[in-house]
């Protein structure tokens, strides 16, 4: 294991493990979450059932299950490094800034993470002379965080996400199936003791209870896997929040250890971060294509992302409207959302209407109501 863990930083994995294949404690738990339809729109969670928790079902022949974990923390100049948590949270506080989840401001970590397992089980099944092996990141019906556990990358937070006392949360996970046996890791215990900073700060309150997510009501879910509508009672809470949401990683103690990532990968990419909702608004599909390319974000697609980025609008204009904000140009989100009003899809025109009555603005009418 000592000669795969020097291949598996060499690649820029921070840390592997390995883990057996028998999941079957996992399954009551899985099989209890899909039933409350904590899952929403994701119907291929339903579909795939307890083949997550078998992984010699998903790739016959699988007897052991060796984890990665890759940084992904952009790395900073000192000064911004000082208290990356702290910064983060302050763009929250800028009711006109486009605030993008951390792990997407670089390149997609699916292509990144994949490449390099695949490579990494290249150089074992050299070194072994004959091994069947499969990589896997996030892309397939795998309990990456249960077996990133069992393997001893850490514990689950009551935010569900793992933690890892040296590196906080603020990683990607990645899987190689084999069909080697290879004696598998010692897990970690858990150490989030009486702390429920994740669970409180949730603005949405989607974590229900401690390890239990209803992803109905997570910001990730809704900015990203969610189609159609939004919500109306949850429009508000996702604030400016666009792609994604941190909060409960920005929150959470261990944190402070969070890691930057060796690689520029994830480095964020200009003309993402810090943008102001109207000039991402008034990008173009086309626009979206070439400023999305090789991002996680583009999976979302431009129509998906003019919806999130109006209702940010509207709570923008709201706080505005309220006297709480002092960054909302008000003039061009009303011009920039206007200007989409008639010629959008269905869905982005329902939630650009309901953004411009946030400021008590008509699609119909906006002359009578600007003011």
């Amino acid at each position: 294991m000592s000669q795969i863990q020097l291949w598996a930083r060499e690649l820029g994995f921070s840390q592997i493990g390995v883990a057996g294949v028998d999941l079957s404690t996992a399954e009551a738990g899985l099989s209890a979450w899909l039933a409350a339809g904590f899952h929403g729109d994701m119907h291929y969670m339903a579909a795939h059932g307890l083949k997550r928790a078998r992984p010699a079902a998903l790739i016959p022949g699988t007897v052991s299950v060796i984890t990665a974990r890759m940084d992904y923390l952009p790395r900073m100049d000192a000064a911004d490094s000082a208290d990356w948590q702290a910064r983060e949270l302050a763009r929250l506080d800028r009711p006109g800034e486009a605030v993008i989840s951390v792990y997407a401001r670089g390149r997609d970590y699916h292509k990144v993470m994949r490449s390099r397992l695949q490579k990494l089980g290249e150089r074992i099944a050299e070194h072994v002379g004959q091994l069947g092996h499969r990589a896997f990141t996030d892309s397939a019906p795998v309990l990456e965080a249960e077996l990133a556990a069992r393997s001893g990358q850490g514990w689950r937070g009551k935010h569900t996400l793992l933690l890892n006392r040296d590196a906080g949360s603020m990683f990607f996970l990645g899987e190689i199936y084999v069909d080697m046996a290879l004696p598998p890791s010692e897990p970690v215990s858990a150490h989030c003791g009486s702390c429920s900073a994740c669970i409180d700060v949730c603005p949405t309150q989607a974590i229900v209870a401690p390890h239990r997510l209803d992803a109905r009501r997570c910001i990730s879910y809704l900015t990203i896997e969610h189609a159609g509508s939004i919500p109306l009672e949850l429009r508000a809470l996702i604030g400016n929040r666009i792609y994604g949401c941190d909060d409960c990683q920005l929150v959470c103690p261990w944190n402070k250890f969070a890691q930057r990532s060796a690689l520029p990968d994830f480095d964020e990419r200009t003309g993402l971060t810090g943008q102001q909702l109207q000039t991402l608004f008034g990008w173009s599909e086309a626009e979206f294509l070439h400023f999305t390319e090789g991002s996680a974000i583009r999976r979302i697609g431009h129509e998906r992302w003019l919806r999130n980025l109006a209702v940010a609008m509207g709570n923008a204009l709201r706080t505005a409207t309220e006297g709480v904000a002092g960054d909302v140009d008000v003039r061009a989100l009303q011009a920039s959302l206007l200007s989409q009003s008639q010629n959008a899809s269905e869905v982005v025109r329902e939630h650009v209407q309901w953004a411009l009555l946030q400021a008590g603005i008509s699609a119909e009418h906006p002359a009578q109501t600007a003011g």
